[in-house]
């Protein structure tokens, strides 16, 4: 994995490489409760804010070129934060797609879920399910929204959803494996990026991060806008992926 870096506005002065758009990328949405707590607000204000930015940043990485995008919304660990909150973060998914759904549909935006939703109430998994089922046939661009989402959880599904086929271990392979991931059908992401500015990975694509390119920035998500995407792209337009493989040149 590469190693993640912090990269500072003063040091980009040029448009990303176009020629090289990443075709997948995935966003670790992080910093919305430290946005609030910065303006004095609650953290509830930070995460409605998020939400609102998730159109803005799809139609900019649209413009890029970019065919798929991944937004991590809330993780399996995330059941362990206030029930407070949990139950606000639950309804504002649920109001997001209520608000977002036809406007995104209307765009030719796919919109997908992938993580668990059997413990989802039954209201929002019919939203889920509604979203999905109405913009199935978009292809301008496909958003995976990964809501009660887990990496190590994904893999655990898929090793059960295997066993229960009376798959037998020399069938078991990368591709059968992947082929039961939530992610099926989906290209590993090129890029993933991280706002707010930690660095891990937070139990986020695990499987299908293996030679993903990473990128850190300190911006908090609400304000993750235009300029701060033109950053991520430069820099990844500058780096040279060998997935594990030396170059003709490094081989001589």
């Amino acid at each position: 994995m590469s190693s993640p870096a912090i990269h500072s506005a003063k040091q980009f002065h040029c448009a990303p490489n176009e020629s090289k758009p990443p075709k997948h990328v995935a966003i670790i949405m992080d910093g919305n409760g430290r946005w609030a707590s910065e303006r004095g607000m609650h953290r509830s204000e930070g995460h409605s804010a998020g939400v609102k930015n998730v159109r803005r940043v799809t139609n900019s990485f649209v413009r890029h070129g970019v065919k798929y995008l991944t937004l991590f919304a809330f993780s399996t660990e995330n059941w362990g934060r206030p029930g407070e909150e949990v139950d606000f973060l639950i309804n504002l998914m649920g109001e997001a797609i209520r608000q977002e759904t036809q406007p995104l549909h209307e765009q030719g935006v796919r919109i997908r879920h992938i993580g668990r939703i059997n413990r989802l109430p039954d209201w929002l998994q019919d939203a889920i399910r509604e979203s999905e089922e109405l913009t199935k046939d978009n292809e301008l661009v496909t958003l995976n929204l990964a809501y009660d989402y887990g990496g190590r959880a994904e893999i655990i599904d898929a090793v059960k959803a295997m066993i229960s086929e009376g798959m037998r271990p020399d069938d078991v392979t990368e591709d059968t494996l992947q082929h039961h991931l939530y992610t099926a059908g989906l290209p590993d992401p090129d890029l993933i990026i991280r706002t707010a500015g930690e660095m891990r990975i937070s139990n986020f694509l695990i499987w299908q991060s293996a030679y993903a390119e990473y990128y850190v920035t300190a911006t908090h998500w609400p304000d993750f806008d235009e300029s701060e995407i033109a950053k991520a792209l430069v820099v990844y337009g500058e780096r040279h992926r060998r997935y594990g493989r030396l170059d003709p040149v490094e081989i001589t």
